[in-house]
């Protein structure tokens, strides 16, 4: 039995590469070519029905998606933009639930109001994975993508929270405003006192105590477990402890890690992990629908298509307006206290509106809810509310996600952001540390100048690397030509590369230098060429 599950999981993985890669040829983001393929998988005769456990989707995957979305997102960002992502995680998911509720009740028989606020809180927040793998391969403002990321990072605990009042409600048939709203500041701020409490612990045991690299590595993916488990077992927030502990960490990273090589280990980890996590879940989103579908509890799928493409539009039509109107009702009202300072036109708005895209969480949020009531009587309307969340997924994502690209790419909104291109800001950060580099060698270490060779060439190369970064930083301010140069110059690197990488080759064939410093240098090589490559995107 453990050798056909553990088959089953390796053709799992297996698929979710061969599908990513064939996205990639097909220019589809790889979540949303996952779950179309899980989608017509499911479907081949003789298919294994595969069921997600939802605990596993909240314990196994949860906690290191929001963590690593935490790890890369700008804390200077995210308070700058604090007022427009709390709106949109908290405002807007309060008002999709309230929206969605009343419309689910007058639309779908025996729906009641507890019901309807339950499926709201399912179907409110967007999924940062979705968004960001769409996002990242086009040209959008930075303050647009912090503001998703900001909104994906909130958005989770408070449609959660949502969603456990409403379950409550129609478990005990009682509910009191007042006391959910005491309720949901104590669990929301619970949750951030324990992933603080956590990150701190964490922060000592990095900076203090003799780790190494691997055991930095683990340790990271260790921590949003411990948050999450910790937070969940006094019944606090969960995702607010991982969210909270990991923008602390990330803001001092720079203070954690014992060496450069723990960083680049931590990296490598981290990369695969959440490339594996991500790439399991969607194509299990796809694989569910005919779990979703064995048993409709008396509605034909011609209704619950109905009630789930409704639903779907009145999510993406709430969202959209209240985007628009977080833009231009300050405008109107003459306050330019909340207004974005760029003036924001429809553009911008009409960005953040569309990239709504739901997924993980909504399905993990519908798949818990419980099969029986605690009377024993079975959960109404439970395979509906699963079917519904599946279609508005498949319409958000989906539609869209595909969309997505093609609508940015109409419109041609520009970036007028406070900072300068990406090259511009590497070739000036450069500068600056081969500044401070030069200064300290020419303060404390002149004598080494003159009588260390080794010192002296260090102080030469420093000197020639510098004022070549500087021609290339002068050069992007000027004409076209002069961008040919970058690109050409860029182009012979990459090429110089290929030769140093087969020369080692050579030279491992020798066997007169240890295949250890062979790979150091092929390290060193692919930490210079990933640097040509990225500054070429």
């Amino acid at each position: 039995m453990f050798h056909e599950q553990l088959l089953i999981v390796l053709t799992l993985l297996f698929s979710v590469f061969i599908l990513t890669m064939l996205g990639q040829k097909l220019n589809i983001s790889y979540p949303i070519f996952l779950v179309l393929a899980g989608l017509g998988i499911s479907f081949i005769p003789g298919m294994p029905r595969i069921e997600i456990e939802p605990d596993l989707i909240f314990l196994l995957f949860l906690p290191p998606l929001l963590y690593e979305a935490a790890w890369y997102t700008s804390w200077n960002d995210f308070w700058k933009w604090r007022r427009s992502i709390a709106m949109l995680a908290f405002g807007l998911v309060f008002l999709t639930s309230i929206i969605v509720a009343f419309v689910s009740k007058t639309m779908i028989p025996g729906f009641t109001l507890a019901m309807g606020f339950l499926l709201g809180g399912i179907i409110s927040p967007p999924d940062a994975v979705a968004a960001n793998s769409v996002l990242k391969t086009l040209k959008i403002p930075k303050r647009l993508t912090a503001t998703l990321e900001g909104e994906s990072l909130i958005n989770d605990a408070s449609s959660l929270i949502v969603f456990r009042f409403a379950l409550a409600a129609i478990l005990s048939g009682y509910f009191s405003m007042g006391q959910a709203v005491g309720q949901f500041f104590l669990v929301a701020g619970m949750g951030i006192v324990v992933g603080l409490a956590i990150a701190h612990v964490m922060y000592v045991v990095h900076r203090f105590l003799p780790t190494t690299a691997s055991i930095d590595a683990a340790l990271t993916l260790m921590t949003p477990y411990i948050m999450y488990i910790v937070a969940e077992q006094f019944h606090f927030s969960g995702v607010m402890a991982v969210v909270s502990g990991g923008l602390f960490l990330s803001y001092r990273s720079h203070e954690l890690f014992t060496s450069g090589n723990s960083r680049l280990q931590a990296m490598g980890v981290w990369a695969t992990v959440i490339f594996i996590l991500n790439g399991v879940v969607f194509i299990l989103i796809g694989l569910e629908l005919p779990v979703i579908m064995a048993d409709m509890g008396g509605y034909s799928i011609a209704e619950a298509i109905k009630y789930g493409l409704v639903i779907s539009l009145i999510s993406i039509i709430i969202r959209i307006i209240y985007v628009m109107s977080l833009a231009y009702i300050p405008k109107w009202v003459g306050s330019t206290k909340r207004m974005d300072r760029y003036n924001p036109t429809w553009k911008a708005p009409l960005i953040v509106g569309w990239a709504g895209m739901r997924g993980v969480v909504s399905l993990a949020s519908a798949l818990s809810v419980p099969v029986l009531m605690t009377n024993g009587q079975a959960f109404p309307h439970r395979s509906l509310i699963l079917f519904i969340t599946f279609v508005v997924i498949l319409v958000t994502l989906v539609f869209q996600g595909l969309t997505l690209p093609l609508l940015i790419k109409w419109i041609k909104i520009k970036d007028t952001g406070d900072f300068l291109p990406d090259e511009e800001q590497e070739a000036g950060i450069i500068i600056r540390l081969m500044k401070v580099s030069i200064k300290e060698l020419d303060e404390k270490y002149g004598d080494d100048i003159k009588g260390n060779v080794l010192v002296g060439c260090l102080r030469d190369q420093l000197g020639n690397d510098m004022e070549v970064m500087a021609q290339r930083l002068d050069s992007f301010e000027c004409d076209g030509i002069k961008r040919e140069e970058i690109e050409h110059y860029n182009r012979i690197l990459l090429q110089l590369y290929n030769v140093q990488r087969r020369e080692l080759h050579v030279l491992r064939t020798e066997n007169f230098y240890s295949d250890e410093e062979i790979r150091k240098q092929e390290s060193q090589i692919d930490l210079d060429e990933a640097k040509i490559v990225k500054a070429g995107h």
